[in-house]
């Protein structure tokens, strides 16, 4: 597996604002480069075959306009498909839609680089309780779980494995280092320091089943 501190130092996160026609949004956006080639990388994050190796097993139309859903998580509608550069989509959860979308861009010398946009509203209890941790947690997930499945592309990382590596030592270094993370993006979009840092143990806390 990839060394925790590893993978933590490798990504990029950033905080930003939208305006949407409901209201503000916030826009988190984390990104990796991957010792991989653009048109590979994009077959991990559009196959349905090689998506669960790495994140959820996924069902539905994967074409612009159909559904989709992750296995005892989000669903949504696809609204983006520009092979081999963008893909993106809404994220339904409950009754929170949210959007997501997938930008990858060469880097020189067979690398890509992965970037994750999501955007969701800012004017709901849970974005004052637990801040932009909450998805950044989740997909930081994602990004280790891609990062080893590059690193060994013949393995398969099932939901139940990666609950429990989530709830090994190791996963709650993982999870707190990331915490940590989102906590100076926070506090360098703006965030008061205080209420940055209380989100972010909300979030951890709730991560690891400490609520």
């Amino acid at each position: 597996m990839i060394e925790v501190k590893e993978q933590i130092s490798g990504v990029r996160r950033t905080i930003g604002t939208r305006v949407l026609e409901a209201g503000e949004a916030r826009v988190m956006t984390i990104s990796q480069v991957y010792d991989t080639g653009q048109d590979d990388l994009w077959e991990v994050v559009t196959d349905p075959e090689r998506i669960p190796r790495w994140f959820l097993p996924i069902s539905g139309d994967l074409r612009v306009g159909g559904r989709y859903q992750f296995q005892g998580n989000a669903g949504g509608t696809i609204t983006k498909c520009e092979k081999p550069h963008a893909v993106g989509a809404t994220w339904e959860f409950g009754d929170q839609v949210s959007w997501v979308e997938v930008r990858l861009t060469p880097e020189g010398d067979g690398r890509t680089r992965f970037t994750l946009e999501h955007v969701a509203h800012v004017d709901d209890e849970h974005w004052e309780q637990y801040g932009p941790g909450a998805v950044g947690l989740g997909w930081e997930g994602a990004f280790w779980g891609l990062a080893n499945h590059l690193d060994d592309p013949a393995a398969t990382i099932t939901p139940e494995a990666a609950t429990e590596w989530a709830m090994s030592p190791d996963g709650i270094t993982f999870m707190r280092l990331s915490a940590d993370a989102w906590t100076e993006a926070d506090i360098a979009f703006g965030t008061d320091p205080e209420t940055a840092r209380r989100q972010a143990a909300n979030t951890l806390k709730a991560y690891t089943g400490q609520e």
